[in-house]
């Protein structure tokens, strides 16, 4: 893949059910129209990532279908759904084999192999941290799990599952959860610090680069030592003393592919030092969305490994970007899909979805399609779609104000031997002017700012650039390339 790659997220159950829906037919994986991929593949795509594929829970599925809160989220999202309409969470996983749904391995086989005949990666889903109560790891190693005591249970009966052994005895197996949240109650919870559980976890992986060029790894901080620690060594004996050595350093090196972490809580830049190509940049999106330009430009200029971080404006778990920025978007998209990175696009946003769908179900409302953010998306992603925005270097541009108030606007430029890109961005909810000093100028006397947003062009001579005056609306952005008139 390129140095800042490009991956395009796909909720697979629900896609294949609107192309199924519109195709008036049973569309698996094996059955996508070229016509589908070809127009992935021409939108500058390096990798697809297919959320959902594995054969899901059942247990987790009758619990999806009576959640009194997913069935109020049911509700906003897809008004008259039905039982058979939620298909259950893809992170209550019954067994790493595609779900019937998806066709198979052979069809997930075959999915892939048009992919890499586009020059297209594919990544999936792996979850460290937990499996759905009815995994055959509950019968046949109920060990690799935390459990804990009837009085445990007693205690905290929300946070472990009763499960009767075939002798009649009875386990109380733990539910899934992280130390800052009540507990998934529709997944078990794995035992980290257990060899054999942690032998098993690398054998799926070892399975899944067998027929993936990547893992997308939920919650991955959670496998770390400390962290599991702290989350179950204070609630249950277990049985296992912390081990010496990181779980995810020897999985990475044993089972190679391209590994994307999910990942909060500032512990990007350490599970990037233990192996994993790309982890999420969430504090980025954070600040994007409150709007406030002078902890952006921090969190810019502090950042290290900025270039194996991912970029997104919206996935799976976010709002839809259309809805959380509204006329903001065209900002926060210019800013973010314009930095180093890993840049992240789900399936809908380059159309204008406004509607976050929750992931438990198999079936979305129909997409609204904005003219106006297809052209955003179509022009910038030509743009970054250029060597420039790949093997150039990045720098953050220095800003001064225009008017005497706060500076406002933040600047980003690339530069590849003659090839410069300046951007400028306003991501607050005001009008806002500004200079940007743009340095390291490629020869000539003056030059042409072609913004590739609009299609307007400026002509500016060499001082000017030296300090680049800027006017930009609430929301708007110039994303310019520069050349030498």
């Amino acid at each position: 893949m390129r140095r800042h790659p490009h991956l395009y997220e796909i909720n697979a159950w629900p896609w294949l059910d609107r192309m199924s829906r519109a195709e008036d037919r049973r569309v698996t994986l094996a059955d996508v129209s070229p016509a589908v991929w070809d127009a992935i593949a021409g939108r500058g795509v390096d990798c697809v990532y297919l959320l959902g594929v594995w054969r899901r829970s059942a247990v987790g599925r009758l619990l999806a279908r009576t959640d009194r809160a997913l069935m109020t989220e049911y509700d906003r999202a897809l008004p008259g759904w039905g039982m058979p309409d939620v298909a259950g969470s893809p992170y209550s996983i019954q067994a790493y084999e595609p779900d019937a749904r998806m066709g198979g391995w052979p069809a997930l086989d075959r999915c892939r192999e048009e992919l890499a005949s586009r020059g297209l990666r594919l990544m999936l889903d792996f979850v460290s941290n937990h499996t759905g109560f009815d995994h055959e790891w509950i019968r046949t190693a109920p060990e690799f799990f935390v459990q804990g005591t009837l009085d445990n249970y007693r205690a905290e009966p929300l946070l472990y599952r009763p499960i009767e052994d075939p002798d009649g005895s009875v386990r109380f197996i733990a539910c899934g959860r992280d130390p800052y949240f009540p507990p998934w109650t529709d997944v078990a919870q794995l035992n980290c610090f257990n060899p054999a559980t942690r032998e098993a976890m690398t054998g799926v992986l070892t399975t899944i680069a067998q027929h993936a060029d990547g893992v997308r790894c939920d919650m991955a901080m959670l496998t770390l030592n400390d962290v599991f620690a702290r989350t179950w060594q204070d609630r249950v004996d277990l049985l296992w003393s912390r081990p010496q050595a990181e779980f995810w350093p020897e999985a990475i090196r044993r089972a190679p592919m391209t590994y994307l972490a999910e990942v909060y809580w500032d512990r990007e830049l350490e599970l990037q030092q233990q192996g994993f190509d790309f982890t999420y940049d969430k504090g980025f999106l954070d600040r994007l969305e409150h709007g406030d330009p002078a902890q952006l430009l921090a969190h810019l200029r502090s950042q290290r490994g900025s270039a194996r971080l991912a970029r997104f404006i919206e996935n799976h778990d976010e709002p839809r970007s259309v809805a959380a920025f509204g006329h903001r978007v065209r900002g926060a998209a210019a800013l973010t899909f314009t930095l180093p990175g890993l840049r992240f696009f789900f399936d809908g946003q380059l159309e204008g979805a406004d509607m976050r769908v929750p992931v438990q179900l198999g079936r979305g409302p129909d997409n609204p399609d904005r003219a106006d953010i297809r052209d955003l998306y179509a022009r910038l992603l030509t743009t970054i779609d250029r060597p420039l925005f790949h093997d150039g270097t990045y720098s953050v541009l220095d800003v001064s104000s225009a008017n005497g108030a706060a500076t406002e606007v933040i600047a980003h430029g690339w530069r590849l031997g003659s090839q410069m890109a300046v951007i400028a961005v306003n991501i607050t909810a005001r009008d806002a002017e500004a200079f940007v000093r743009v340095a390291d100028l490629p020869d000539g006397d003056a030059f042409d700012l072609k913004d590739q947003l609009t299609g307007q062009t400026y002509r500016r001579t060499r001082n000017d650039m030296r300090r680049l005056y800027v006017r930009l609306h609430s929301g708007d952005a110039h994303v310019f390339l520069v050349t030498a008139a």
